[in-house]
């Protein structure tokens, strides 16, 4: 089967499978775009600048998240039709040459085309039936297809294997095999309450819960590009800011900016952080505040 093919199924499949699969997918490519729409967050690209990205700006993130909307949407079809790992798995592939192909070959969206990938298809096993639609979308991923997540192909070189084999840190895949704990213990509860600390700055709130993520997560392109040390540092830093207030606290966009002038002066950026928000983002609206 062709990336074609992959990425532009018969559109009667979904309606015969009575799933909005087309509306999943946009909502998905939202969420992503959220996620750039939010600043300041440290060391993250955002659409005021590059943070310690010099190959990439919002405009790349832009293209790429178009480019992968229609994988996202031949996801959810899979996942409504309880298709095996290896299918989601090749239109992931599909979904990374078109994203590369987007970018003139720079990796915005890897994580999140795996990550929020299989959110999608969640969705679409959950909408279909597959599993109790009462079930988490963490959960569906974990139950339909936990077992294959851990048992794939591993790319060699990826930031995630690496931190695997050095640090002895799950990354990616043991989030995903999991049911996205980071979603549901970290994400989730910080975004629902930061609303209640500024219930009318939805990008405030999205900078609290990117904040509470590098504060707890064993982030994989921290260790990356800082090693130990800057990884301890981005969470010291992150969890001082929410413990002294976060968003609730007098001139909170300062602190938060000098944050992020401290990641950008270390070449630090917490791209696991930035993944979990948007598929946060994502959740929170499948699943209802």
């Amino acid at each position: 089967m062709n990336s074609l093919s992959l990425a532009f199924p018969v559109f009667e499949i979904s309606a015969r499978l009575n799933v909005d699969a087309a509306g999943i997918a946009s909502l998905a490519k939202k969420s992503l775009l959220l996620e750039l729409e939010t600043w300041p967050k440290p060391g993250l690209v955002s659409h005021v600048d590059s943070g310690s990205h010099s190959d990439m700006d919002a405009r790349t993130f832009r293209d790429s998240a178009s480019a992968i909307e229609p994988f996202l949407r031949s996801l959810v079809i899979a996942g409504a039709s309880a298709r095996h790992m290896t299918h989601l798995r090749s239109i992931g592939i599909a979904a990374e040459t078109a994203m590369l192909s987007a970018t003139s070959g720079i990796n915005t969206h890897r994580g999140a085309i795996f990550g929020m990938g299989l959110l999608c298809a969640a969705a679409g096993a959950r909408a279909n039936g597959i599993l109790s639609p009462q079930l988490p979308l963490g959960a569906v991923v974990r139950e339909l297809w936990g077992q294959s997540i851990l048992a794939g192909p591993r790319l060699a070189n990826s930031h995630g294997a690496q931190a695997n084999l050095r640090y002895g840190v799950g990354g990616a895949r043991a989030e995903a095999a999991n049911g996205f704990p980071g979603v549901y213990k970290i994400g989730l509860p910080a975004l629902r309450a930061a609303r209640l600390k500024s219930p009318t700055d939805p990008e405030a709130q999205r900078v609290e819960t990117c904040f509470a993520l590098i504060a707890e997560l064993d982030d994989t392109n921290l260790l990356h590009r800082g090693g130990d040390e800057g990884l301890r540092f981005a969470q010291r830093a992150a969890r001082h800011f929410l413990a002294t207030g976060g968003i609730a606290a007098a001139c909170w966009q300062l602190r938060a900016q000098s944050i992020h002038d401290e990641f950008i002066a270390r070449s630090l950026s917490a791209g696991g952080a930035a993944d979990l928000l948007a598929m946060t983002l994502f959740v929170d609206e499948i699943e209802g505040s």
